[in-house]
C-alpha cells in the first residue's frame, strides 16, 4: 500500500505553515544570492586587469563627472541630469525664487550650476541606492544637498546675474573676471 499523508511518519509530514516558511526562506536566500552576484559583478568590474588602463583611456573619460565629458557623452549626461532636476529636484527642493534665493530656469547654461547639480545627482544616485543602507538619504541631505543649495541659491551664486521676476525673466551668465595679461618675458 503506497504511503499517503495519513500513513507518512511524523518526521516527514509537512504542514502548510511549514511550506510557507520554507518558501519564504527560499525566496530570501535567492534574493541574497542575487545581491551577492551583483556585488561580485561590481567588484570584478572595478578590479583592474592587465591592459585595462590603456583600454579605458581609449574608451572614454576617466571620470563620470559631467565636466570631463564632451560631445555626445556630455549631451546624454546633461539630458539625464535635466530629467532629474526637472522631475525630482525642483518639485521637491525648488522652493520660492527670490533675490536672496535666486534660480535660473536656464540653469543648464551656467557651468557652475551644471557642475554642482551633477555632483549632487551623482551623490544622490549612490546614497539612495539600497546598498547605501537606511541612512544613505539622510547623509545625502546633510552632506550634499544642504551644501549645494547654499552655493547654488546664494545671492552671489551662479544665478546672481539673472533676474528672479517671473513677469520679467532676464537671463545673463555670470562671467568670471578676465585673466591677467601674461607677465613680460625677462631676457637674461
Amino acid at each position: 500500500m503506497p504511503d499517503t499523508p495519513q500513513n507518512t511518519p511524523a518526521p516527514f509530514r509537512v504542514s502548510d505553515d511549514d511550506l510557507e516558511d520554507l518558501a519564504s526562506t527560499l525566496a530570501k536566500t535567492v534574493a541574497q544570492v542575487r545581491q551577492h552576484g551583483l556585488l561580485l559583478d561590481r567588484i570584478s568590474d572595478a578590479e583592474p586587469r592587465a591592459g585595462d588602463s590603456a583600454r579605458k583611456r581609449d574608451e572614454g573619460p576617466a571620470s563620470a563627472f559631467i565636466l570631463a565629458l564632451d560631445g555626445d557623452a556630455y549631451a546624454a549626461e546633461l539630458a539625464a541630469l535635466t530629467d532629474w532636476v526637472n522631475y525630482l529636484f525642483l518639485p521637491v527642493y525648488g522652493r520660492e525664487i527670490s533675490t536672496t534665493r535666486p534660480w535660473c530656469h536656464r540653469w543648464h547654461e551656467h557651468p557652475e550650476a551644471v557642475a554642482r547639480l551633477h555632483a549632487l545627482w551623482l551623490a544622490w544616485q549612490q546614497l539612495t541606492d539600497i546598498d547605501a543602507g537606511p541612512t544613505g538619504p539622510s547623509v545625502w541631505h546633510r552632506d550634499h544637498l544642504d551644501q549645494a543649495l547654499v552655493h547654488l541659491r546664494a545671492p552671489d551664486g551662479p544665478f546672481a546675474a539673472c533676474t528672479t521676476s517671473p513677469g520679467r525673466p532676464h537671463h545673463r551668465l555670470h562671467r568670471p573676471p578676465p585673466l591677467p595679461p601674461p607677465a613680460p618675458e625677462v631676457n637674461p
